[in-house]
């Protein structure tokens, strides 16, 4: 590890062990979508108010319930429509992965592009998951395709820093070490922070852990094998580790060896699942 990885990573660490670390805020919409979901006597109508105030959400929402993946006989046109058919739940977690993505912008052209690439692949990987869930689990999809989307949500304040520190900025291997050191780390602050749930708010600290073995199949089992089959074909180090040792692959009953892109309905489905999230 470089000096400046070292000393970088030493400050961030301090500065979260501090509570100095600047973390960043949900999307106010988000905020209030997650607000009104705790309320167990939410209509769909008070959820259409809350979500219909973003006309950029709404727009999206009606998007993805059009969806090759969601979508029935009868087109969505409207917000109630797109609400009712999805639940409210669905649609809360669903809204608030959406507007995270305007979390990911930054001001210098390099850190922008860099969030652009952490979103790109978080939503991919939140594709992949909704996809593994729903074949393969009894889980909820909505909550495998946030936990997709949050798993790597901890690269935002390293990148915020580096904005700040050209000296980082400008040695991309030694941001890319601090990023991989403790994003995950952060992840999970952040998400207690906005008080996600447990299930969701472990994802970026453990999902790196292949050799976890949790007693039955949770979002984190999901995440890990969307991540490496998200690699599968490159020549990413994920790709040389022994899959069949990685115990969530026999927890959704997946042969390690199998390629989801090989099966047509599968690779159709993951497509799909992207292609609604961007």
């Amino acid at each position: 590890m470089s000096k400046l990885a070292e000393k970088v990573q030493q400050e961030l660490i301090k500065a979260i062990d501090n509570d100095d670390l600047v973390l960043p805020t949900l999307p106010e919409v988000a905020l209030k979508v997650r607000e009104a979901a705790e309320n167990p006597d939410i209509g769909i109508p008070q959820i259409c108010k809350v979500i219909g105030n973003d006309a950029a959400l709404t727009a999206r929402i009606i998007k993805v319930v059009n969806s090759p993946l969601l979508r029935t006989n009868k087109e969505i046109t409207d917000l109630q429509m797109a609400v009712s058919r999805l639940g409210i739940n669905y649609t809360c977690n669903l809204a608030t992965g959406l507007a995270m993505e305007q979390m990911f912008q930054a001001t210098s052209d390099v850190v922008d592009r860099k969030m652009r690439e952490v979103w790109n692949k978080s939503t991919e990987i939140a594709g992949i998951c909704h996809v593994l869930c729903k074949h393969y689990t009894r889980l909820m999809p909505d909550q495998a395709t946030l936990a997709g989307l949050v798993h790597q949500i901890g690269v935002l304040p390293i990148l915020t820093y580096a904005e700040d520190h050209n000296e980082l900025l400008s040695d991309s291997i030694s941001l890319n070490h601090v990023i991989e050191q403790i994003h995950p780390m952060i992840g999970d602050k952040i998400l207690r922070t906005w008080d996600f749930p447990e299930l969701i708010a472990m994802v970026p600290s453990q999902h790196l852990d292949f050799t976890r073995d949790s007693a039955k199949v949770d979002y984190v089992d999901i995440v890990q094998v969307a991540i490496l089959q998200s690699y599968l074909g490159s020549q990413h180090p994920y790709t040389q580790l022994d899959w069949s040792q990685i115990p969530a692959f026999h927890k959704l009953g997946l042969n390690p060896n199998q390629n989801l892109n090989d099966d047509e309905d599968l690779s159709a489905a993951m497509e799909a699942a992207m292609g609604m999230l961007q």
